[in-house]
């Protein structure tokens, strides 16, 4: 029977910086990582696989960040849990022993109830490398393409798979845009025109009915009967939590179908931990039950489940959610809540938008135009949430705003604080679109 003092279950998002910070807080302890798959892949990249990047082997978590801390590594299945004996079962047979456990299993995506979903050559967005191989094999023949979902990862592998490809390309989104659920209504038809203008069809406020085919995809049928000509189908919907290990544990799950854990991270068994997609999520700025799935929360919260392990240093305080996609050298990013969804959970807001070039003068080379859009509460001034399109800059610029809503700054305080600025990397301290469009919303509060 092995045994450590901490055991980690997953190792990707959550389950590496959660081994890695309990390294960094309780030096002395033993750390095992249990993780099913040979390779990890980094998910987020994904999709990049297809077009930029290549093949899967080209977008992997190396495992030197476990052997530089000194993390132990066993690669098979977690299947049991008895949190009575703090033991994990594993699908080889093994029996692991823990003081303290890590619930960093992740999610799994969804697969929609929609006849013909399970039809050759029908994809969902696994993070399995050989499944991915498969996949990419399948890709270099297919000319008509259809991805059933018009989010992040919809219109990624749209504008992934029609790189170096004589492709035809179509997503089929339900809602009255693709990026809905990301972005306000302007931005989102940015990124809609973006994606037209680059040769991919987009169909929304549209619902598939089936997937059609004999053993292999060969259309997809919409709800008004037409049928689109598939030789693949990809399923970008989403994902769900996988509780599997927890369920088997007898552990509480949340309102969200995730684990249910407190500020600290702690499982309703305090010797377990939960973070990641596996784990639920409290809204920053309402205190609700999220549905919210990204990367960047998982590495945060497994930063304070791995630092209150032995002894509470951290507090989860809820999920901001900052995330930005990029297709034809284009940023579009938000961090905190939209304008459309400010005012669904009843907040009067105050808007202020600026643009200009992210260089000065805009002749200088690099240039490109950035957008700026921040949502404020009209009340009391404080940051909501922002926008950002255009410039690749615009990337590190939704951190900033991220960083002013946790620090609940105002609209004056944005409006005024002391920013660098440079030729060859800014807009002119005049024109700073961040601080131009805070001043704008700060005039109708007044």
């Amino acid at each position: 029977m092995r045994s450590a003092d901490v055991v980690v279950i997953g190792g990707s998002a959550a389950g590496i910086p959660a081994a890695v910070t309990a390294r960094r807080h309780y030096p002395d302890k033993s750390i095992l990582l249990i993780r099913r798959e040979e390779k990890v892949l980094i998910p987020c990249g994904i999709p990049y696989i297809f077009g930029t990047v290549g093949s899967p082997e080209k977008n992997l978590i190396p495992d030197g960040v476990l052997e530089k801390n000194s993390i132990d590594l066993f690669v098979d299945e977690a299947k049991g849990l008895d949190p009575a004996k703090r033991v994990v079962t594993t699908a080889g047979g093994e029996e692991v022993g823990y003081d303290k456990l890590v619930l960093a299993t992740g999610s799994e995506p969804l697969v929609p109830p929609i006849p013909g979903a399970d039809l050759e050559n029908v994809f969902v967005v696994k993070k399995e490398v050989p499944y991915l191989n498969q996949m990419l094999e399948v890709m270099k023949g297919v000319k008509d393409l259809v991805i059933i979902g018009g989010g992040f990862i919809g219109v990624e592998f749209a504008d992934e798979c029609k790189k170096g490809r004589d492709i035809n390309v179509t997503v089929v989104e339900m809602l009255h845009h693709c990026l809905a659920l990301a972005y306000d209504d302007d931005l989102c038809s940015q990124a809609e025109a973006l994606l037209s203008e680059h040769g991919i069809d987009l169909m929304v406020d549209t619902k598939v009915e089936a997937i059609e085919g004999d053993g292999k995809v060969t259309g997809v049928r919409l709800a008004d009967g037409k049928v689109l000509k598939a030789d693949a189908v990809i399923l970008g919907i989403g994902c769900k939590a996988n509780t599997a290990l927890a369920e088997a544990g007898g552990l509480e799950i949340g309102p969200t179908k995730g684990i249910k854990v407190d500020q600290h991270m702690r499982t309703s068994d305090e010797h377990i931990f939960a973070c990641g997609d596996c784990a639920e999520k409290v809204s920053a700025f309402t205190g609700k039950p999220s549905p919210m799935k990204l990367a960047s929360i998982a590495s945060t919260e497994a930063r304070i489940a791995g630092a209150n392990l032995f002894s509470v240093h951290r507090e989860n305080k809820g999920i901001i959610g900052v995330f930005a996609t990029a297709f034809w050298n284009t940023t579009f990013g938000t961090a905190g809540l939209t304008q459309k969804e400010a005012e669904k959970n009843g907040f009067e807001v105050a808007i202020g938008s600026a643009e200009g070039p992210n260089r000065h003068p805009g002749g200088m080379p690099g240039m490109s135009p950035l957008k700026v859009k921040l949502v404020f509460n009209k009340n009391d001034g404080v940051l909501l949430g922002g926008q950002v399109a255009g410039a690749d800059s615009g990337g590190e610029l939704l951190n900033a705003i991220s960083t002013f809503i946790q620090r609940k700054m105002t609209a004056e305080d944005i409006a005024t604080f002391q920013l660098g600025t440079h030729p060859a990397l800014t807009n002119s301290p005049i024109g700073y679109q961040l601080v131009n469009a805070a001043e704008i919303a700060s005039m109708q509060m007044r």
